[in-house]
């Protein structure tokens, strides 16, 4: 089931994201669970832009993008929880494809 188009329109730099799910606990390479509890560092997380204001440049709806967890606000929409923040808050934006066939795997 697809889902509804949101009828949100960011303003000025505001980005929409919604935070993938699985950003809390994890696994070491070994197979130890790591609790979301046990971070030592601050972690930077992955989400997806739904919706962006009329002065973004870099990103556009259905990037993957990489944030800080403490550079946010929180919304509810529908039942989801969505993040807003700027534009120039987001640490990198993923591709779908290399382009010669080498680079990072996300």
């Amino acid at each position: 089931m697809a889902e509804p188009k949101l009828e949100i329109q960011m303003l000025h730099d505001r980005v929409m994201i919604k935070a993938i799910e699985g950003a809390g606990e994890r696994r070491s390479s070994a197979g130890i669970v790591i609790p979301a509890t046990a971070q030592v560092a601050k972690r930077l997380v992955w989400g997806e832009v739904v919706g962006v204001g009329q002065h973004v440049r870099t990103v556009k709806a259905g990037d993957r993008v990489l944030l800080a967890t403490d550079d946010q606000y929180e919304v509810e929409i529908g039942g989801v929880a969505h993040l807003v923040m700027r534009e120039r808050d987001l640490h990198a934006v993923a591709s779908e494809a290399a382009q010669y066939g080498t680079g990072l795997y996300l």
